[in-house]
């Protein structure tokens, strides 16, 4: 058994595109349109599906607005230098909604980020993980 993706909703799938693909560096490795249900689905991750996870964007062509509700937490990412990261990710748009440092209690190094949906993205810096 293995984890193929994670499904989220978008309202504007431009916009998430360019999100994940341009401020993140994710790949678009796939995409397709269901003109019969009026949906179109993109995928996109670090790497080919065989071998990654990946997350789909679910685009309904109807639906331009979703409550994300208070059950979903969010994605996590791990990165090298979260500092330099954060920065880097600022300079392309990304609103940073929790700067990096140690978490509440001590421990890992993380930081947020929220896509254009309101999605969060925790980034876990690798190098300091449980260093703090």
């Amino acid at each position: 058994m293995r984890f193929l993706h994670t499904m989220i909703r978008v309202d504007n799938l431009d916009e998430s595109l360019r999100f994940y693909c341009d401020v993140l560096g994710m790949k678009l490795i796939r995409q397709r349109d269901y003109p019969s249900g009026k949906f179109t689905l993109a995928f996109v991750g670090f790497g080919d599906e065989a071998q990654n996870t990946v997350i789909e964007l679910t685009y309904n062509w109807e639906t331009h607005q979703y409550d994300l509700g208070n059950a979903f937490g969010h994605l996590a990412l791990g990165v090298e230098d979260i500092y330099k990261t954060c920065d880097d990710l600022r300079r392309k748009g990304a609103k940073i909604v929790r700067e990096p440092g140690p978490m509440k209690h001590g421990g890992t190094e993380i930081a947020f980020i929220e896509d254009p949906n309101g999605y969060k993205i925790e980034l876990i810096d690798l190098s300091r993980r449980g260093q703090a």
